[in-house]
């Protein structure tokens, strides 16, 4: 059975353009999307975050506000109280061989932003995962994880790949808005990574290789999808 190593945002705020503090963490439908999806196929789920700390749900994820369906909400909160041992506490990055992993996930939601985007732990994985050719699949705003590969020499390791990720129209019309403090999109088409963008608020993969993205928490179960599939043409080659 495959072994899946889920990397995690362990913030739980984020600070803004003004200086303010905005309550984060990881997106709830992302993470049970895919860790449900995964776990029921038999593989094993590895969930980590900087340091081991304890992975925090971003509250707002968890709203039927947002949300939109309260029934779902409960279905989140469910499934997310079957692992909330392994969220707890969860293995740290650094003390883990990424190499040794079929596959690295980053689900989203803010918080990658306050701390993977720049955390040097998450930035080995992803490049030792990548010069092995593990699958790695980052969607909405975890790409933003993708932005700690950078070598020794300064180069940043997904310059020139094909990648999607949370859009900055998405951002400004149903994110933080003016509120955020950087536009992750932007920042990874400036750092050379190739960003696709489809149409706002609905599912959109991209795959270039080993690198499999989604854009939104509505590209989720896609993502899932085209892991698994990637997954299975490994496992008959």
């Amino acid at each position: 059975m495959p072994r899946i190593l889920m990397i995690v945002t362990a913030a739980d705020a984020l600070e803004l353009a003004d200086g303010s503090l905005h309550p984060t963490g990881f997106w709830a439908e992302e993470l049970v999307v895919a860790h449900r999806a995964l776990a029921a196929t038999g593989a094993e789920v590895v969930i980590a975050t900087p340091g081991g700390a304890p992975a925090p749900v971003d509250p707002g994820s968890l709203t039927a506000e947002i949300v939109g369906d309260e029934a779902k909400v409960e279905e989140f909160r469910d499934y997310l109280d079957g692992i909330a041992a392994e969220l707890a506490s969860p293995a740290s990055i650094a003390e883990l061989d990424a190499t040794g992993f079929d596959a690295v996930v980053l689900p989203g939601g803010h918080g990658p932003m306050a701390d993977l985007a720049g955390d040097p732990a998450v930035g080995a994985a992803l490049i030792a995962a990548d010069r092995a050719d593990v699958l790695i699949a980052p969607f909405c705003h975890g790409p933003a994880a993708l932005l700690s590969a950078t070598g020794d020499d300064g180069a940043f390791a997904f310059a020139g790949r094909r990648l999607t990720v949370f859009t900055d129209e998405e951002e400004r019309t149903g994110g933080l808005g003016d509120g955020t403090p950087w536009f992750v999109a932007a920042t990874l088409a400036e750092r050379g990574a190739r960003v696709e963008g489809g149409e706002p608020w609905t599912s959109h993969v991209v795959r270039d290789g080993n690198l499999i993205s989604g854009q939104n928490p509505q590209s989720s179960a896609a993502v899932a999808a085209a892991l698994l599939a990637a997954l299975g043409e490994r496992a008959a080659a």
